[in-house]
């Protein structure tokens, strides 16, 4: 086995049929049961086809989506044999470890996708290490330990931010994600727009609420926190700013109906209280209470895109 870091890896292998990853990241919760494995791909678009033969190959994979250039894969904990296949099971994850402030992630592929498993992945942005087991390249199999630090995930659903006569909520939203990455490093993975119940008479023009995720380590959690509240409180223009919390990897179901709900239909401040304090997510009042109904919802439709835009018209 040989081991080693992106740098040295950089510096050892040059070959021109290595193209780094941008980035890996892999987030989990408390509960540390699941990975949610983030790959930058380096191709504009990224690759179908590895989302595609990782989800057929690989047991351990829940599930995986493409977004740009963006690979998700939910992973589940543990160890599996693969069947390798050519074209038809050709690359996926034979094992997901972790561990007290690391993740492990090892990939096995045929011909390119076991490069990919190797040289291109631990060339990227994030990875502490690769561990190589067997190099691949041509017709064979390439296998390889990516290592990458431990990160919580955390999604913060936001509201009310402006007043009719001026201000954005997403746009403040967006700027906050990007100071904080800028001055803290926290890494600002997305910014959704929730389209909520357009005939809400409470609206400020679109009714819209905005989630914000970011991947940090366990011990800056509070930190992050404490830079949403404080950048809020400091650009607001409202009287009823507030915002949401949540750091596990699924969504809780009564907040997922609650979400969409909210598209269809009048909410209300006392049960958007009772519905987060049921599901354990943390409120945050920044100069009132109004903005909990919608920043709630924005957590409901978190994960869900084909909702998330959609407009309802009453009948």
């Amino acid at each position: 086995m040989e081991i080693l870091t992106p740098e040295e890896l950089k510096e050892k292998y040059t070959d021109a049929w290595i193209t780094p990853y941008h980035e890996i990241l892999t987030l989990t919760d408390e509960d540390e049961e699941e990975i949610e494995l983030i790959e930058y791909h380096p191709c504009p678009i990224g690759s179908d086809w590895m989302i595609e033969q990782y989800k057929r190959t690989s047991p351990l994979i829940l599930d995986a989506k493409r977004d740009g250039n963006k690979h998700t894969y939910y992973v589940k904990k543990g160890k599996t044999e693969l069947d390798l296949k050519p074209s038809f099971q050709a690359a996926g994850i034979e094992e997901a470890i972790i561990e007290e402030d690391d993740v492990k992630i090892v990939h096995a592929g045929l011909a390119g996708a076991g490069v990919g498993a190797a040289f291109c992945r631990g060339k990227a942005s994030g990875v502490e290490r690769v561990e190589i087991f067997e190099k691949g390249g041509g017709s064979k199999v390439g296998k390889a330990a990516v290592v990458t630090p431990k990160l919580r995930k955390v999604i913060i659903g936001i509201d009310d931010t402006d007043i009719p006569t001026e201000g954005a909520t997403w746009t403040l939203a967006n700027n906050i994600g990007n100071e904080i990455q800028e001055e803290k490093g926290y890494r600002y993975l997305e910014h959704i727009t929730c389209q909520l119940y357009p005939n809400n008479p409470n609206k400020t023009k679109n009714c819209v609420s905005i989630i914000l995720v970011f991947a940090v380590r366990e011990e800056d959690k509070e930190d992050l926190i404490s830079q949403v509240k404080a950048k809020l409180l400091k650009n607001t223009l409202s009287d009823n700013t507030a915002f949401v919390v949540y750091d596990k990897l699924e969504i809780p179901e009564p907040v997922q109906k609650y979400g969409l709900e909210a598209k269809k239909s009048m909410k209300y401040f006392d049960e958007a209280e009772r519905v987060a304090k049921e599901n354990n997510i943390r409120i945050e009042y920044v100069t009132g209470k109004g903005g909990l109904i919608g920043a709630l919802a924005a957590i409901g439709l978190y994960n869900n895109p084909t909702e998330y835009a959609k407009v309802y018209y009453d009948e």
